[in-house]
């Protein structure tokens, strides 16, 4: 840290990106990347675009937004394209709260929220989880901050229903709720068609997972058009061409193929019953999950123990140190042939430990 940082900021504790290894991990379950590659129309978009990568790239992102908006069945002016989810996350924090108004969200989440909350000097809460680690809808009525939830939950991977969300906007009209779905595609209910009934909702969606597309960063944030404009006031007071040329063509053309890679996370969901099925045979606790992971702790052998041994043997997944789900991993779902592995693994490493 240099003698110049601002003081406000000594103490930030950025996030932790899941591990990129570069050593011999040869599957790499830890950061709940799609198991697929893009399409080849998405390569080929790609390609193309690389051609004029001299020019900037559309700022208003008019075709990306046009075709996005189809997808989600809603108007263009109810997109806003940001640059990884992470990006309209950062900037409804920076938009939308103050010394007047926090966010509250839940305890064990996506480890953004806090981070967020302190590089902006936002107060924020915690609401605790049940003991199941559900949400429990109640205890987000009638809040006096905003509202982030990730639905469904990570590393959990357990959601609300839209019944339940709807319940959290008609108790808090004067607060804005930002339903991050980064997951949603693998199995849970979408909120989508609930920004037409509530202008106080913001659904915050990736293409990241379910469109393979985690290198190239493109997210989208949906919501009535006022909160859009709110959005792209940030976008243009900090970069107008969030969206590089390559990623919107990568961003189009995965629209285009929408079939490719739902057809995709039918196979991912697929893997995900066999994976729960099979830990469960071997003594694992498994969170019935409707994400591109599984959380699971084993009856006897420590999270971390477990952790250790995957990697000791080429499989990299995702553990905690947080006192509460310390023995639990977070498991992405990768290939059938992937998580068989895994299972096999699991299989001879538990025989050898007697668990």
């Amino acid at each position: 840290m240099s003698r110049f940082i601002c003081d406000k900021l000594k103490n930030l504790e950025a996030y932790v990106p899941g591990e990129q290894p570069k050593d011999t991990i040869n599957i790499k379950l830890n950061t709940n990347e799609s198991p697929f590659p893009p399409s080849k129309a998405v390569i080929d978009s790609i390609n193309e675009a690389s051609t004029l990568l001299q020019l900037y790239p559309d700022p208003e992102c008019s075709v990306l937004k046009s075709k996005a908006a189809k997808l989600f069945g809603v108007s263009p002016e109810n997109i806003f394209c940001g640059n990884g989810s992470d990006e309209v996350l950062n900037f409804a924090f920076l938009a939308f709260c103050d010394e007047n108004k926090g966010m509250s969200f839940p305890s064990i989440s996506y480890g953004f929220y806090p981070v967020f909350g302190d590089l902006y000097g936002i107060d924020y809460k915690k609401i605790p989880l049940c003991d199941d680690f559900s949400i429990n809808a109640a205890d987000y009525h009638g809040l006096s901050t905003n509202i982030v939830i990730a639905n469904p939950n990570a590393p959990t991977g357990l959601c609300l229903s839209a019944y339940e969300v709807r319940s959290i906007l008609d108790t808090n009209k004067d607060n804005l709720v930002i339903i991050d779905e980064a997951y949603v595609d693998f199995g849970a209910e979408t909120c989508i068609p609930l920004i037409k009934e509530y202008d106080n909702l913001l659904v915050v969606h990736t293409f990241s997972k379910s469109h393979s597309l985690a290198g190239a960063r493109l997210g989208f944030g949906i919501a009535c058009p006022e909160i859009i404009e709110d959005l792209e006031k940030i976008k243009y007071s900090t970069n107008p061409y969030n969206i590089n040329r390559s990623t919107m063509a990568a961003g189009i053309a995965a629209i285009d193929d929408n079939d490719y890679y739902m057809n995709n996370c039918k196979t991912v969901i697929k893997a995900r019953e066999y994976t729960t099925a099979e830990l469960r045979k071997l003594g694992f606790c498994v969170i019935e999950s409707k994400a591109n992971f599984v959380f699971a702790r084993h009856q006897t052998i420590s999270g971390e123990e477990i952790y250790t041994m995957l990697r000791q043997n080429g499989i990299l997944v995702r553990h905690f140190s947080s006192e509460i789900i310390k023995d639990f991993n977070r498991i992405s779902i990768g290939s059938p042939d992937q998580m068989e592995v895994l299972i096999n693994t699991l299989k001879k490493l538990l025989l050898n430990q007697g668990g």
